[in-house]
């Protein structure tokens, strides 16, 4: 038999494997959108994800050091709690379902899976975002949430905020949690979590961070941070840069806690 005749065999199998390859790529993008609109499908996927939190959660003991959450409950409430942009999936496990919660989530496609989520471990969540980087202005959307915030505050409830504005800078708190706790009266209350094991998805715009179980749970709660009333503008970034700097302190002190070295 020839090269070339033997070379033919071959080149049908592959283009075999490659029609095959397409008519599945084919498939998976018909069925994608469907799937992705699918309620009992995303339902379903908050149940396993939020199961799967509360496994790791229970199989990550608090590291020695770590701080007291019932008693900085007890002192500091109502407050707003503030979390890094791909640090905080932890965090609706760490804080006792019992007390209540309102957290805000984006108000984009993506996070409806977040805010689903958050509602399987039995919170309360609102829509919206935090407000453009730099700036003090809030999107329609994002006042609506920071009412709804506001008002939850106002009822005695903490709320939860995410710091960083979504695709901005990183680990760099935007306005929009300054001006709730401006409005509201209540302190912003930084707090970080890690866990001994983790994989740091390092393509990500925030290096999110994946929990892993079997390991160590650093937590730190910040100091308050009050904003006045009548703070201006120059005030309001002051506050920002506070936040930003005692945000990234608690996460690098979470993250020693959690690889067993003191603070």
């Amino acid at each position: 038999m020839t090269e070339r005749h033997t070379a033919q065999p071959f080149a049908a199998v592959a283009a075999g494997k490659d029609r095959k390859t397409g008519a599945g790529k084919r498939f998976w993008r018909r069925i994608r959108k469907p799937l992705a609109q699918s309620r009992l499908v995303k339902g379903i996927l908050a149940t396993l994800l939020a199961q799967a939190l509360r496994f790791i959660r229970l199989t990550n003991p608090l590291a020695k050091g770590s701080s007291n959450l019932d008693e900085a409950h007890a002192t500091l409430t109502p407050a707003i709690v503030a979390l890094w942009h791909g640090q905080h999936l932890l965090a609706p496990c760490i804080y006792p379902k019992a007390k209540g919660l309102v957290a805000m989530v984006s108000r984009s496609a993506d996070a409806e899976l977040n805010a689903l989520v958050v509602e399987k471990l039995g919170f309360q969540a609102v829509r919206g975002s935090g407000g453009r980087e730099g700036t003090q202005n809030v999107e329609k959307g994002g006042a609506r949430a920071l009412i709804a915030l506001k008002r939850a505050l106002d009822a005695g409830k903490n709320v939860a905020m995410i710091a960083d504005i979504p695709h901005g800078t990183p680990r760099q708190a935007g306005l929009g949690i300054v001006t709730l706790a401006r409005l509201s009266g209540r302190p912003i209350i930084a707090v970080a979590i890690a866990t001994s094991r983790r994989k740091v998805l390092e393509r990500t715009w925030d290096k999110t961070t994946i929990n892993l179980p079997f390991g160590r749970c650093g937590l730190v709660v910040g100091d308050p941070i009050h904003v006045a009333a009548d703070a201006d503008e120059a005030e309001m970034q002051r506050k920002r840069q506070e936040l930003t700097d005692t945000l990234n302190v608690a996460t690098e002190t979470a993250y020693r806690l959690a690889d067993g070295e003191r603070k």
